[in-house]
């Protein structure tokens, strides 16, 4: 900054970086108080020491956090400056990007003596020495409260000695920050002094279960003012181990276990009865069991490898990570009756819906975006319809909509389950094919009657009786054209009706059998082959007759017996064989009378003159005498 002159006045600045190339003192008086001030000195450290005073003096107050980055700290001279600031009764001091050595850090904190300040920290500091910080000792800083380090490397860290000697630095610190410094061990005589630790962060170090064992001091309870324990990104395996060395941390409320290499959980663990949030992230976890605490309010168990969470109940929970499983389910809602938050992202869920966040009693807010989701019309409809407001009661969809896309069926895979639009036959099928079962069922049984109305059984009956009739005619031609069939045995195969077989045997049976020439007669009763099928035998004994002489009467037409008869006749009518035929009417009768499914009998009825039984008896020799010439095949009456 080249002649830095005075500016409007500005009430209130929170941070600003300074370069500087000359400085005229109180410049930046007339800026205070800045919240936050960041000084990259490295060429007046090692130049000019009186303008890093005077800049100090200037940037410095109790309101504002120093951040003093690029410089290099090798001596007692190089650390002078800071005195202006504890005159100036700062209270956070920030070393970045910077190179120590212990002579440095010695007079740093006899330059410090009885300072103010609350928060020392270093962050990308390479440390050149081995920590012999004892000639310090004498100093006071009991405001000390937070020392926070990050990425430190130390050029001699199998030469650093224990921190034994500085009690004068530990006993009041409430808050310890120690990330990427590989540390493998704190040893227990250390964590004796620290009585007051309220928060200690080792995370992304190298500690193992049995270095850590030594830091906790075998679990009695050293840190007994300990509420947050940071442990993650380190080399632990065994959880039961660590759940014993943090059981007497009576006040521990936060724990990170998350990255390390937990593959297994015990089915029983001990746990503080304080201890409200447990992060178990960025491990190989393939199940959870009731190992997890009861007193849990916060719970992230994501980036593991777990199928289910379906054992677990955890009644105090208010929010649980479960992003990057591969959990196909939501986990049972009754088993969390207070959660307000569920985080399942990057799963392999298919589905959900208004069943599953029902047992949710209190949950508002839900992430389950970039799932394998199912888009089918009930898990569509239910994301659609309640889109960006209530899901299900209270509960909020609070990712993106781009992150919900269908992966089935094929092809919908991709698309953003909003603006999926299925067809009813999809979103219905069940209905739709009831429906259509219904109306063939129905169909069916309409069909069923007409064919029952139409005689449809009877005309197939006929059809296969007509058949078979072909199929004997055929083989009675092959065995006529051999010179072996068998010869026809009746003139007359007669049918009647059993109520009529008074008239048929004392009448018809006597004049036909023994006129001259006799007639030879076919009677069911008399020669029908027993045993037989009913149908073969009607079939062989009309082959074997000239004639069918139906004996017509209201019996006849009422006799289910005469109706076989009748049915499996009617297919020489068919032949146009009418004279096949040969009709007796007892007493007067309709052809009205005869079913209309013998429709080739009722034209023939209509066409020919019926042979009637005459009432008086002069009558009956003309009668039987027609009756004669018609089953010999005289001419047609």
């Amino acid at each position: 900054m080249n002649g830095l002159k005075q500016h409007n006045k500005v009430r209130r600045i929170t941070s600003t970086v300074v370069l500087i190339i000359r400085y005229d003192p109180g410049s930046l008086g007339d800026l205070w108080p800045l919240g936050v001030v960041t000084l990259r000195l490295r060429g007046p450290f090692q130049h000019d020491l009186a303008l890093v005073s005077s800049i100090l003096r200037d940037v410095s107050s109790p309101e504002t956090s120093l951040v003093v980055t690029d410089i290099l700290l090798t001596g007692k001279i190089s650390v002078a400056p800071f005195a202006e600031i504890n005159q100036r009764r700062v209270r956070s001091i920030m070393f970045q990007n910077a190179t120590m050595t212990d002579e440095a850090i010695i007079h740093f904190l006899k330059v410090m003596d009885r300072a103010p300040v609350e928060f020392v920290g270093s962050e990308d500091v390479m440390f050149q020495g081995i920590g012999s910080w004892e000639p310090a000792g004498q100093t006071s800083h009991d405001s000390l409260d937070t020392v926070y380090f990050r990425n430190i490397e130390i050029m001699n860290v199998f030469k650093f000695t224990a921190f034994l000697s500085l009690r004068f630095l530990l006993l009041n610190l409430r808050q310890i920050s120690i990330i990427n410094c590989k540390v493998y061990v704190m040893p227990c005589p250390t964590s004796q002094l620290l009585p007051h630790l309220e928060y200690l962060d080792l995370s992304s170090n190298l500690l193992t279960d049995l270095t850590l064992t030594e830091s906790l001091c075998d679990g009695n309870g050293t840190l007994s003012n300990l509420r947050v324990l940071n442990v993650s990104d380190n080399a632990l395996k065994s959880l039961s181990l660590l759940s014993k060395l943090v059981t007497r941390l009576n006040k521990l409320v936060h724990l990170d276990i998350s990255q390390n290499a937990y593959t297994s959980m015990p089915s029983t663990c001990s746990w503080p009865q304080t201890l409200i949030h447990l992060n178990l992230s960025w491990a190989k976890l393939r199940r959870v069991t009731p190992c997890l605490p009861l007193t849990l309010e916060v719970l992230d168990l994501g980036r593991n490898d777990l199928t289910a969470f379906h054992s677990v109940a955890l009644p105090a929970l208010r929010e649980l990570h479960l992003s990057g499983n591969k959990l196909m389910h939501l986990p049972h809602g009754w088993l969390f009756p207070s959660l307000e938050v569920l985080l399942i992202q990057s799963n392999t869920l298919n589905m959900f819906g208004p069943v599953d966040l029902r047992l949710y009693g209190r949950l508002r807010a839900l992430q389950a975006g970039q799932n394998r989701f199912v888009c089918s019309c009930e898990f569509v409809s239910f994301m659609v319809w309640r889109w960006g407001g209530a899901v299900e009661g209270s509960v909020e969809l609070t990712d993106r909509l781009d992150n919900y896309l269908c992966d089935s069926p094929l092809p919908l895979q991709g698309q953003r389950v909003d603006r999926v639009r299925l067809s009813p036959f999809q979103c219905h099928r069940v209905l739709l094919v009831s429906a259509l079962c219904g109306c063939i069922l129905i169909s069916g049984i309409l069909l069923v009657i007409l064919l029952w109305k139409l005689h449809a059984v009877w005309y197939m009956s006929m059809m296969w009786a007509w058949l078979r009739a072909k199929r004997n005619s055929g083989n009675r031609k092959r065995r006529d054209a051999a010179g072996n069939a068998d010869p026809l045995c009746y003139d007359a195969f007669v049918s009647y009706s059993e109520r009529d077989a008074e008239w048929v045997e004392e009448f018809l049976v006597p004049e036909l059998e023994n006129s001259q020439p006799p007639l030879s007669l076919c009677l069911h009763k008399r020669d029908f082959l027993p045993g037989h099928w009913i149908m073969d035998n009607i079939i062989n004994a009309m082959d074997r007759s000239r004639r069918t002489l139906f004996v017509l009467s209201e019996h006849f037409v009422h006799s289910e017996w005469c109706r076989y008869e009748l049915d499996f006749s009617h297919f020489r009518l068919f032949d146009g064989n009418a004279e096949a035929a040969v009709l007796v009417l007892l007493e007067p009768i309709s052809k009205d009378d005869v079913p209309k499914r013998f429709c080739k009998l009722r034209k023939l009825m209509s066409s020919r003159t019926y042979l009637e039984w005459p009432e008086e008896d002069e009558r009956r020799a003309e009668f039987w005498s027609n009756l004669r010439l018609a089953v010999r095949g005289g001419d047609e009456l």
